[in-house]
């Protein structure tokens, strides 16, 4: 191990430098995201439907997925620093602007904004780590890279979430400071080679090109287009840990034995990331996801170093459903914490592998072209995740919907506006509860936990269907 790591170059460790400065402001605003958009006006949510937020977070970071496509040549015409430096600067006006907006409308807009920030920036540094490693070492080198990813996610949210209470604002900017510091990365960035393209034409004939450069692998590669289809599933049922399982944690779980022991053994946690009420904020616990991988990922790397990375795909698929569908299962919080490592590992073991599979497969001359197409089954699966939810969410398990059907199917005359608390506080009045009473009497009644049955569903369907690519498409044994 150490032989391999001393073989990468500066601009190996540069780079992934860059990424986790990058994770650390994107992840402190996303991991809050769901929560923002949909919690009570009184908690300095928006109030937003949980569609509305399905919407906004599925298709607003689904373009941010599949813009690399095109970003990926557009880096390879007019080079990787002078992109790096403009995402960068959308990236940090977009958080600075971001709480001037709480329409609908305006929030969708800003993200899009956000979105295309990120969208320049990911096939650059993704491309860069393929470029600096090779079939020797390029299965630690993402597992590294992929470390640093969950890093950054780690940090950014336990950063932003010691100064949430004090106002969102404060976590836009925060965020924007976060990746300002990467203008001063830029100076360390050494440029590998770039694939040459043979178009000189302008900023419009380049996309045209790139779109053509997309139809051309289509049509010539249909093994990878069905390979990225499959692909799709997975990130569908992932990305419920950003989407969902906040929202869920929040309506549902009850966090007080995890609360009662940073209480006694870590005041400091309990202080400053508890909800105020006796329990943990949702998102410091789904945080734990990164946590895990932040300890375990070179080792989960090393262990399926030598595997094939379908078969570390396939395994780590169905490891990984098998653990998202237990964490939206129970009320318990113990039990959830058990099974985000379930997630966690299923995670180290399949997601580094599509990077590095795709890495592999690219040909040399198209490296960012193909590690932009890596981007198209995230594209699709942040679409989907954002219909599960979304719409399905809020059909099957959302905490606000069942408040309302509750109210109205008792004839309750409720004078509060059903996006704020205090719509809750007077149903359970009404009902001669208490909060928590009301909770468990809706968790009891509504079975909001079933949504686990579809994450399971769409994430097995997705495992099975890469094992029969392996054994019929590739016909590998």
């Amino acid at each position: 191990m150490k032989n391999i790591l001393k073989g990468y170059p500066r601009t190996f460790w540069v780079a992934n430098t860059i990424e986790l400065i990058e994770r650390w402001a994107w992840y402190g605003l996303f991991m809050l995201f769901a929560n923002y958009l949909t919690n009570d006006i009184e908690k300095g949510g928006l109030g937003f439907s949980q569609s509305q937020k399905g919407w906004i977070m599925g298709i607003g970071t689904g373009i941010l997925y599949f813009l690399p496509v095109i970003t990926g040549s557009i880096a390879d015409k007019y080079g990787y620093r002078r992109m790096l430096f403009i995402a960068f600067v959308i990236y940090t006006s977009a958080f600075f602007v971001f709480p001037y907006f709480d329409s609908f409308t305006g929030v969708f807009a800003v993200y899009i904004y956000l979105a295309v920030g990120a969208a320049l920036f990911k096939p650059i540094i993704s491309a860069t780590i393929a470029k600096t490693t090779d079939e020797s070492n390029s299965s630690v080198g993402f597992g590294i890279f992929y470390m640093m990813v969950n890093a950054g996610a780690f940090l950014g949210p336990m950063v932003t979430l010691f100064f949430k209470n004090k106002s969102y604002d404060v976590v836009f900017h925060i965020s924007g400071l976060m990746i300002a510091l990467n203008f001063i990365m830029l100076l360390f960035y050494k440029e590998p080679g770039r694939d040459n393209l043979e178009s000189k034409g302008s900023f419009g004939e380049i996309i045209k090109q790139s779109f053509g450069n997309i139809i051309s692998v289509i049509s010539k590669d249909l093994k990878f287009l069905l390979f990225l289809l499959i692909v799709a599933g997975f990130w569908t049922m992932y990305n419920q840990l950003f989407f969902t399982l906040p929202v869920f944690i929040e309506q549902w779980v009850d966090s007080s034995t995890l609360y009662n022991f940073f209480s006694l053994h870590i005041p400091f946690i309990a202080d400053n990331y508890s909800t105020g009420d006796g329990g943990m904020k949702s998102e410091f616990i789904t945080n734990f996801d990164a946590l895990y991988i932040i300890i375990f990922q070179i080792f989960i790397s090393a262990m399926v170093m030598q595997w094939k990375p379908l078969k570390a795909m396939t395994t780590g698929f169905v490891i990984n459903s098998i653990g998202m569908a237990m964490t939206l299962y129970s009320q318990n919080v113990i039990f959830l914490l058990v099974a985000m490592f379930i997630f966690a590992v299923g995670e180290m073991m399949g997601s580094p592998k599509i990077t590095e599979y795709i890495g592999l497969i690219a040909p040399k001359d198209k490296k960012a072209l193909y590690m932009g197409f890596s981007f198209i089954p995230v594209f699709i699966g942040n679409v989907l995740a954002g219909v599960v939810s979304g719409p399905v969410y809020q059909s099957m398990s959302d905490r606000r919907s069942f408040v309302m059907q509750l109210a109205k199917s008792k004839g309750f005359n409720i004078s509060a506006d059903p996006k704020k608390h205090e719509y809750f506080v007077e149903v359970a009045h009404k009902m001669n509860m208490t909060e928590k009473q009301l909770v468990d009497y809706l968790w009891q009644h509504h079975h909001p936990y079933n949504i686990w049955i579809v994450i399971f569903a769409i994430g097995i369907v997705a495992a099975t269907a890469l094992n029969l690519y392996n054994k019929r498409v590739l016909k590998s044994k």
